[in-house]
């Protein structure tokens, strides 16, 4: 949750400077600093925890892969 807070508070940054420059109005910049990045950092959240399961799922695969090449290697060994 610290990593998207942080990404968070970067964000809300970056939204602001940008829509203030393109507008000049700290009001404008107010509203996409708080809007945009509020959408975008749910998004983040949820994307980094689909991400996280698939790559728990990829590493489960290869292990197991690993135990079953190791299985097999044993049972040509034992022969």
């Amino acid at each position: 949750m610290a990593k998207t807070m942080t990404f968070a508070v970067m964000h809300f940054s970056i939204a602001f400077s940008v829509a203030y420059l393109i507008t000049g109005s700290l009001l404008v910049g107010g509203l996409v600093a708080i809007v945009e990045p509020a959408i975008n950092t749910v998004a983040f959240y949820f994307h980094e925890i689909i991400w996280n399961k698939i790559q728990q799922t990829d590493v489960a695969s290869e292990l197991s892969n690993t135990i079953k090449a190791a299985g097999e290697n044993y049972a040509l060994r034992s022969m």
